[in-house]
């Protein structure tokens, strides 16, 4: 019967980060890819040994640009992966050629360890044991297993006793620590009394798995449980699974190791397909197109600037040259216009930005006082600080600005609007759904001022805020825009109509 553990789950918060951390420096392989089986909408990330051994995988969530958590006590807080000892040395010498943030060599528990930091800050330590690979990687000194996690506590003896039903049993005691083993690794439980408790958020370990034999040791342990927060029974599709939180509040999983991730994918292939949950399949293209890309090591990539908005790229297979800037309605993000600027002109890349300003957590692009009335001092300098981002997004990815199409809804339309009046010429062709005045002094514009914009304006004769749209369309038509403003049969969402029409404008089929 197998025991010990299945995997551990991370999230990070950029995602060619972490493949360059865990792929390329410590070599693992990606096995798999998918939409999470919770949240299609969000990357998972599987990596491990050759095959994708259980006892081998460390996965991640992505949140892309997501909020940091904290690590603190309810929480796993370091993974530890078993290396050749005399690889240790080794590891030291490419760590420090790489820059990896690096601590030791140190002894923890009689054993030699390196203490590193992944770009998200969490610690993984590369451990000196003889630990054989089920699937050996090609590199000789690869990570083999993972050796073990550290749990941060304030209840050390209750998470010892819940640990047990899992096949650990105690191993050495070491200061705070007590080590409990199974016959293949180890769990250290960290008495963290005092400490502060652990926040979930990027940088931080969601949850450990446990090892289960098939699926009737998991509906086992699920009436074990019964008196518990467990869950019922999950089909991840490569394993069945539980959730459950020992006493002090640290997330576990009980997981088989089959069927795997064969299941999909042939062996050499492993890891080169996006995959999405079956329950969404329905949605399949909308969500390979919201989920953020990468390269594998080898494979030729786009660097990501640190510029002044948050911002992603999409690169459909086949780019014809154009590129289409989507900013996003009230709530949105900068992949929520994805799927609907694909539909449109399936061949542009899209470059997706997120507004920078937050009403009680929700993304938008300018404050406002209600629903009607906004803040003129915020509106006027986030358009300057967008016309800039334009700007520094154009010299730092090779983007000719004239060329640019840009299409905003609801807040994102808002801004554009503000913009095209403020900074007359940065704006070519435009698409505005649902679309209002947010200037309560526009500029007075020079006739012609706005000669070279082409906007297509669509209003929704059922929306709430359609009597503040004709104050923009006039101050845009004053200022010489090519303004083709239409009104169709919709409130505020946006409809099926909005998607032909605005293929047809940009096609010049118009």
């Amino acid at each position: 019967m197998p025991t010990g553990i299945h995997h551990v789950t991370g999230i990070t918060r950029r995602v060619q980060a972490n493949v360059d951390f865990y792929a390329g420096f410590l070599g693992l392989r990606l096995v798999k890819r998918t939409g999470g089986f919770e949240d299609a909408e969000q990357l998972h990330l599987f990596y491990g040994d050759a095959l994708g051994s259980p006892g081998s995988l460390i996965t991640f969530l992505v949140w892309e640009d997501g909020a940091p958590g904290r690590v603190g006590h309810g929480q796993v807080a370091e993974i530890a992966l078993a290396v050749p000892p005399a690889s240790i040395g080794d590891w030291l010498t490419r760590a420090m050629t790489a820059r990896v943030p690096v601590e030791g060599p140190l002894r923890e528990l009689g054993e030699t360890v390196l203490r590193l930091k992944d770009p998200d800050g969490v610690i993984v330590k590369l451990v000196g044991v003889d630990l054989p690979a089920d699937a050996p990687l090609p590199d000789p000194i690869a990570p083999t297993r993972l050796r073990s996690v550290v749990i941060l506590t304030e209840q050390p003896d209750a998470t010892r006793d819940f640990l047990i039903r899992f096949g650990y049993r105690p191993g050495t005691v070491s200061g705070a620590v007590q080590r409990m083993v199974s016959d293949t690794d180890a769990i250290d439980i960290r008495d963290a009394t005092g400490f502060f408790p652990g926040i979930p958020g990027t940088g931080t370990l969601d949850h450990v798995a446990f090892r289960a034999a098939d699926a009737e040791t998991v509906r086992r342990m699920r009436l074990e449980l019964k008196d518990t927060d467990a869950t019922s029974v999950h089909d991840r599709k490569y394993f069945l699974s539980l959730y459950v939180r020992e006493p002090a509040g640290t997330l576990l999983e009980y997981a088989t190791d089959a069927p795997g991730f064969t299941v999909d994918e042939t062996v050499e292939d492993l890891g080169r397909t996006l995959f999405v949950p079956p329950h969404d399949i329905a949605r399949a293209e909308d969500l390979r197109v919201i989920l953020p890309q990468f390269a594998l090591p080898g494979e030729e990539r786009n660097p990501m600037r640190n510029l002044h908005f948050i911002h992603r790229f999409h690169r459909p297979e086949n780019p014809d040259g154009s590129t289409i800037v989507l900013l996003h309605g009230t709530g949105g993000n900068e992949s929520d216009l994805m799927p609907l600027a694909h539909r449109i002109a399936p061949n542009a890349t899209l470059l997706g930005v997120r507004g920078r300003s937050t009403e009680e957590g929700i993304n938008r692009w300018f404050r406002r006082y209600d629903a009607v009335t906004y803040d003129q001092a915020d509106i006027r300098a986030e358009a300057e600080a967008f016309a800039g981002f334009i700007d520094e997004a154009a010299r730092a990815y090779g983007l000719n600005p004239k060329a640019l199409t840009y299409l905003g809804y609801s807040n994102g339309a808002n801004l554009l609007g503000a913009v095209l009046q403020l900074y007359p010429g940065l704006i070519g062709r435009a698409v505005l759904l649902r679309a209002v005045q947010v200037l309560e002094e526009p500029p007075e514009q020079q006739p012609q001022a706005l000669a070279d914009s082409r906007v297509l304006m669509l209003t929704g004769n059922r929306d709430l805020f359609a009597r503040m749209a004709p104050e923009l369309e006039h101050a845009l038509r004053e200022g010489g825009a090519a303004l083709d403003a239409r009104t169709i049969s919709a409130g505020h969402e946006i409809q099926p109509e909005d998607l032909t029409l605005a293929s047809q404008w940009l096609a010049g089929r118009d």
